[in-house]
């Protein structure tokens, strides 16, 4: 790499060499390539290409120059052109049948859906693993006791399992979701200028091929389906639910990791990012662990979720046939949408992998906020014994106060303790009663059950 010019964070720091490949100029022409050996097999059966000038095609299919692609373009001023070119310097015997009743986005369009194909199919490869691992989590703490916090304010206890649970129900929607792209998102096919397939019917007539059984043969080659009907190009709403779906993974992922952050937080302590025995948390202070690989994710789940908006400024303003108001933004959107969708999971895949919980400090936080959890099911229970349920609750808060007050003067929560001592309470339940009432595991409702049958859908797919 040449360091002295501006190089994209994509090109070297983040996502994978895999995701790096399929958006590089050198795959990209080795698709264009593909595409116009496709079309030019096709156009052998029906006699428009012989023998001799496809086999050049595929015997020069690889040798792709792609500086001196560039250089005609310097001239030209046309991509397409340039690439079309340079080709047929190569193979001297077919190049002139090279594009035969194509136009640019004929190849252009068809290859940057090869490209979204190929790229979901690699991010749902990445969130089935994740999801495996997070599905083995949920199980592994789907019993352990919580405190839930609404508000950011403690609330009543739920289990890690099932928190868990919540970001996997999130993200099988968008595997779901994503999933979907695959068949639903299909590429312009070979159907010309406007999309009327009028050059392909042009140069078939007198054949026994119709320019509909061209577009079809040459996408069945190609293994994607094609639209039924496009302009010159293919539907730019495509890009937009592509991109959508990314943007809504990045924000299930920073769910996840914006809570594992206040969750490593010294006040909550209970979960943590993993921490390398070398790694280094800050320069000028030795002792910080810091959260950085969520915050590396929530940072790029922000960027992705600018990204659709793009592309629906370019599905609504694609005038008629086509403009190239979209063209320059969707060689950066395209991309860099997919290469930081790549980079999150990756990411969450570590943490997945190596976040510790610590049971101590979520049995400490428990036992500091759990009790107040209690005091609508004493209500409820005293109720049925006969007391008045506005008492009962003004009773019930004044305690409740008295118990805040403890807390953030450092001390234990004395709750447990004045619900006992308080004669009122006790003239209608007994202590055993309070005490059974204000055990947590009480208080946590199916919430395991759920978090495993979460877990287990995460498990089966594939």
């Amino acid at each position: 790499m040449d360091f002295s010019t501006y190089l994209s964070t994509f090109t070297w720091r983040y996502a994978s060499d895999e995701m790096r490949h399929i958006f590089s100029e050198e795959y990209k022409y080795q698709l264009w390539r593909r595409i116009w050996v496709a079309l030019a097999e096709v156009q052998h059966q029906a006699g428009l290409v012989s023998a001799a000038e496809l086999s050049d095609l595929k015997k020069h299919q690889n040798n792709i120059d792609i500086p001196r692609i560039l250089a005609i373009e310097e001239e030209t001023q046309h991509d397409v052109v340039a690439a079309i070119k340079e080709f047929a310097e190569k193979a001297k015997i077919g190049g002139g049948k090279i594009h035969l009743g194509a136009t640019s986005m004929d190849i252009t369009d068809n290859a940057d859906m090869l490209r979204m194909h190929e790229a979901l199919r690699l991010i749902l490869q990445r969130l089935t693993k994740s999801l495996h691992l997070l599905a083995s989590r949920i199980t592994q703490y789907a019993d352990l006791p919580t405190m839930g916090f609404t508000h950011l304010q403690p609330a009543e206890p739920t289990t890690v399992g099932y928190r868990l649970a919540i970001y996997g129900q999130d993200l099988l929607a968008d595997y779901q979701y994503l999933s979907s792209c695959l068949t639903t998102l299909k590429a312009k096919g070979m159907k010309g200028a406007v999309g009327t397939r009028a050059s392909y019917q042009a140069i078939l007539m007198d054949t026994k091929l119709t320019a509909a059984q061209l577009d079809e043969q040459v996408m069945d080659r190609l293994g994607v389906q094609a639209s039924l009907v496009s302009t010159q190009v293919y539907s730019r709403k495509s890009d937009y639910l592509a991109l959508s779906g990314l943007a809504s993974l990045g924000s299930s992922l920073a769910k996840f990791a914006a809570d594992l952050r206040l969750l490593q937080s010294p006040t909550f302590g209970e979960w943590a990012e993993p921490f390398g025995k070398k790694q280094v948390g800050s320069s000028a202070m030795p002792f910080k662990k810091n959260p950085l690989k969520a915050e590396k994710i929530c940072s790029l789940a922000r960027y992705l979720a600018a990204q659709p908006a793009v592309a629906l400024e370019n599905a609504s303003h694609s005038y008629l046939e086509r403009t190239l108001d979209d063209s320059a933004n969707r060689r950066i959107i395209l991309a860099e949408t997919f290469l930081a969708a790549d980079e999150i999971l990756l990411t969450f895949t570590k943490l997945i992998e190596g976040m510790t919980v610590n049971p101590e400090r979520i049995s400490q936080n428990l036992t500091s906020y759990a009790p107040f959890s209690a005091v609508e099911s004493i209500i409820i229970e005293a109720v049925k014994k006969g007391a008045d349920r506005q008492a009962m609750h003004e009773l019930l808060r004044e305690e409740a106060m008295t118990a805040w007050e403890a807390i953030q003067s450092g001390q234990p929560n004395p709750l447990p303790n004045l619900l006992l001592k308080n004669k009122q309470l006790g003239s209608y339940l007994s202590h055993a009663e309070i005490n059974q009432l204000m055990d947590v595991s009480h208080h946590i409702g199916d919430a395991p059950k759920r978090a495993k049958q979460i877990a287990k859908q995460l498990k089966q797919l594939s």
